[in-house]
C-alpha cells in the first residue's frame, strides 16, 4: 500500500507577521481570487506551481518555508 501524501503551508501565518496581510491582499499580489487563497490556506486546493512560488515571493520566504509535502500519519 503506498503511502499518503498531503501539501501543508504557513501561509495564515506569513500573513500574520505581514502586517496581518489580509487574504484579499494576499490575492491581489499573486492574480487570484480570496477564495482561492482560503481554499489553499485551508489545504483543500493545491496551488499551482507559478502561484505557489509567486505566495513564497510575497513574503519573501524560500518555497520550502511556505509549503511542504507531508506524509499523512495514522
Amino acid at each position: 500500500m503506498s503511502a499518503q501524501y498531503k501539501i501543508t503551508n504557513t501561509i495564515k501565518t506569513l500573513r500574520f507577521f505581514a502586517n496581518e496581510m489580509t487574504q484579499q491582499e494576499l490575492a491581489s499580489k499573486v492574480g487570484v481570487t480570496r477564495q482561492t487563497i482560503m481554499a489553499i490556506e485551508k489545504g483543500k486546493y493545491s496551488p499551482s506551481l507559478e502561484v505557489a512560488f509567486k505566495i513564497a515571493l510575497v513574503f519573501g520566504r524560500p518555497f520550502d518555508e511556505v509549503f511542504a509535502y507531508e506524509k499523512i500519519t495514522d
